[in-house]
């Protein structure tokens, strides 16, 4: 395919379904390092507390329901808020920064581009990393990518993305 950009044309090659993949691997890793790091100490500090407790008091069944298990439960969601919109900054971020790829598509040497093969917007990233949900329902969307002319998964046809191979 011969992509426009600015006043020069140049051959791009399109990344398939095996090096996403493993893109994909690593920057799940990368993301789940810190994530896991936090739910180990959080559970420690509550499974912890209630270790401690004699499990034939009537102070274990009290801990058990009452403002400990609300206050875990809404540490828990906070936890998860943060996670998720972690993960869409480092997916729309690192994917409309100037690299044009997350650290595991860099360490594959491939970036993300538009339809013309310009950087994309931050905000189109985002609907990016949103369509990405819709492609892992049953990971139909994402193996679509071995399919397809231009090795674009769900979520590249629905955000107007390509993912190359970088020169």
């Amino acid at each position: 395919m011969v992509v426009d950009v600015g006043l020069e044309k140049q051959e791009k090659e399109y990344a398939g379904f095996w090096i996403r993949f493993g893109a994909y691997l690593i920057d799940g890793i990368i993301l789940s390092i810190p994530l896991a790091i936090f739910m180990i100490i959080f559970s420690l500090i509550f499974i912890g507390e209630i270790v401690f407790l004699n499990p034939t008091s009537s102070q274990f069944e009290a801990e058990l329901s009452g403002p400990k298990v609300v206050s875990f439960l809404a540490t828990y969601f906070i936890f998860c808020l943060v996670a998720l919109f972690g993960s869409m900054a480092y997916f729309a971020g690192f994917q409309s920064s100037k690299m044009q790829a997350t650290p595991g598509k860099l360490l594959f040497g491939l970036k993300v581009v538009d339809i013309q093969g310009n950087r994309i917007t931050f905000w189109r990233g985002l609907g990016r990393y949103f369509a990405m949900i819709l492609s892992g329902i049953f990971y139909i969307g994402y193996i679509i990518a071995a399919f397809t002319e231009k090795k674009q998964a769900l979520h590249d046809m629905i955000a107007g993305t390509y993912v190359i191979k970088a020169k």
